[in-house]
């Protein structure tokens, strides 16, 4: 099986409310959906979202990489031979990491649909079932509180809470939601780098003085501030988890080499896809850190390749996949089943994608 094309397509899917967090706002996703096709006829699908406040990547920029670089770069290549696929993959252009993610979960479709098994097995298969948090976006405490019990009585039992602009208000938000949601439901706090390293240090101490109970605290300072991470790590009792920070397998090896978080979110838009993913668990493994596997504002494509890929590995311990739940409507036919709070990966070959309704020209 070859590689005979690599078509791209848009996609605009309206959230059911603004996401929004210390570094964007979203209010609809207009993503570019890969189509890569084989000599066979065999469809594989990938996507990318625009995502430039931490990528890099916008819809412009996506589409130029795939057309001019890597579409060329492995057409015309067995999907058998994966390893020279993803060689060729990412050494087709330098950064952009989006759009070699959409075009390598589309090998790894084709290639798993090859061989007639659902991609989670040929990956690992340690589980099929992953139980995901939602986001609170962040917004006035009183919102941010109604948000998280209207979440609550869906069935989550993990919340992901925004915080990172003024700290003050973070202490009120997070102390809201705790008191309204009780004992028994995680918490999770993600500053995406709103903080410096000595305020960072600060807030989350008063968090614990104040009994709030967070099972981590994701991403508190700059994404390259490596130095600043570490000092949050070692001045706080709770734990620390890198997000934008950890792009690459080498970012995964230096943090982990520094001990300087506890936790990695890997999100495949960050770190190129599938293949430097699992480069990327096994690093942690090997350290003794578990991984969550994030996402960005993503359709049911993508998100379903990360369902597979946390799936079939057992160090993988969180999911944060809930563009899905975030999302106004589902284009997508197949991929993951959703019964809330929990995505089930299915065992039809490949992703178990089999089209998308109202996909648009670029």
């Amino acid at each position: 099986m070859k590689i005979e094309s690599v078509e791209l397509k848009r996609v605009s899917i309206p959230l059911k409310k603004p996401f929004k967090t210390a570094l964007r706002r979203v209010d609809t996703a207009e993503n570019i959906i890969v189509v890569m096709t084989a000599d066979d006829g065999t469809r594989g699908y990938g996507e990318a979202p625009p995502t430039a406040a931490i990528t890099g990547d916008t819809n412009e920029t996506i589409t130029s990489a795939i057309k001019e670089f890597i579409a060329p770069a492995i057409t015309g290549l067995d999907i058998e031979n994966l390893d020279e696929v993803m060689y060729r993959l990412q050494r087709s252009v330098e950064g952009n990491t989006s759009p070699k993610a959409a075009c390598d979960m589309a090998v790894y479709d084709l290639w798993s649909k090859h061989y007639g098994q659902p991609l989670y097995k040929l990956l690992g298969g340690y589980r099929k079932d992953l139980e995901t948090d939602l986001t609170i976006s962040i917004n006035e405490p009183e919102e941010m509180r109604r948000d998280a019990l209207a979440a609550i009585g869906q069935g989550f039992h993990a919340l992901k809470l925004k915080v990172g602009i003024d700290s003050d208000l973070d202490i009120e938000r997070v102390r809201t939601i705790r008191e309204a949601a009780g004992p028994d439901i995680k918490l999770r706090l993600d500053a995406n780098q709103g903080w410096t390293p000595e305020e960072a240090i600060r807030t989350i101490r008063r968090f614990e003085d104040l009994g709030l109970d967070i099972e981590f605290v994701e991403q508190p300072v700059k994404a390259r501030d490596f130095a600043g991470l570490k000092k949050v790590h070692d001045n706080v009792s709770s734990r620390i988890m890198a997000d934008e920070s950890m792009f690459s397998p080498a970012d995964a090896i230096e943090l982990l080499h520094m001990e300087a978080v506890d936790l990695i979110n890997i999100k495949l838009m960050k770190c190129a896809g599938i293949h430097n993913a699992l480069k990327i668990v096994g690093i942690a493994e090997t350290y003794g850190v578990e991984c969550m596997l994030g996402c960005m504002i993503e359709s049911k494509v993508s998100l379903t390749a990360a369902a597979h890929l946390a799936a079939a590995k057992k160090n993988i311990t969180r999911v944060d996949l809930d563009a899905a739940i975030l999302l106004a409507e589902d284009p997508v036919k197949g991929g993951f089943k959703k019964e809330i709070p929990h995505f089930f990966v299915t065992d039809a070959p490949g992703l178990g994608i089999t089209g998308i309704e109202g996909l648009m020209e670029l």
